[in-house]
């Protein structure tokens, strides 16, 4: 929040400086507003350096044509509203829909690969975020794994499933924000971490929602507030 203190001054002074002082505060707000805060369903076409990036990776089961596929037990996954709530006027969100039979490393190869352009264009890896839940949190880890950098950030959502520790050879790198539901099959990253020693600083939390897997398919407060103070370094 912005705030200006009170002054004294005379005459035409008076409504010279506060005519100066409210274009310099709507240059500010302006400036604030068209700083970041935009939404990319594909890789944006100008590169921003010193902006914010962050790539939300969406679960198995919108891969596809379809952005609100529905399970038989966990409802409807709501990708556009997850976007939407996830969008902040602090950065600029990229949100991927894959196609049907998305190969995990193959897309991470991408991933990795759009995320070299960033740092290539001025952005700087510590101002880059992956997060991704599900198989979208693998495909995160995958590209960590790629990238090898101990500046980037990671937030997964119940993305260190079997796939991790059935393949033992994918770490991750740099900072990394984990949630997962108490409810869920999938838990703690703690066994990923352990063979990590890349990772610069680990943060875990749990949440009881009873939604199981489900609880990710909606940006319920449980998990959505936790990973925007984290993302906006207000953790």
């Amino acid at each position: 929040m912005l705030f200006i203190k009170s002054r004294t001054v005379s005459g035409s002074r008076h409504h010279k400086f506060f005519r100066r002082l409210t274009a310099f505060v709507v240059f500010l707000l302006v400036a604030k507003t068209a700083a970041a805060g935009q939404v990319f369903t594909a890789f944006p076409e100008k590169v921003k350096p010193g902006e914010k990036y962050v790539f939300y990776s969406h679960g198995f089961i919108v891969e596809g044509t379809n952005p609100r596929p529905e399970n038989k037990r966990w409802g409807i996954y709501e990708f556009p509203a997850v976007k939407r709530a996830l969008s902040d006027p602090g950065y600029n969100l990229i949100a991927y829909h894959r196609p049907a039979k998305t190969h995990p490393v193959k897309f991470a190869e991408k991933m990795a690969g759009d995320i070299r352009t960033l740092i290539r264009h001025g952005v700087n890896a510590r101002d880059i975020y992956l997060v991704g839940f599900s198989r979208g949190g693998a495909i995160s880890i995958l590209t960590s794994n790629l990238l090898k950098l101990e500046q980037i950030n990671l937030v997964i959502l119940a993305g260190c499933s079997k796939y991790m520790k059935n393949n033992p050879q994918y770490r991750m790198y740099g900072k990394v924000y984990s949630i997962y539901e108490t409810s869920d099959g999938v838990g703690s990253c703690d066994f990923v971490i352990e063979r990590s020693p890349q990772v610069l600083g680990f943060e875990e939390i749990a949440i009881s929602t009873g939604k199981e897997h489900g609880a990710f398919y909606r940006p319920i407060p449980q998990w959505l507030v936790p990973v925007k103070r984290w993302l906006n370094g207000d953790a």
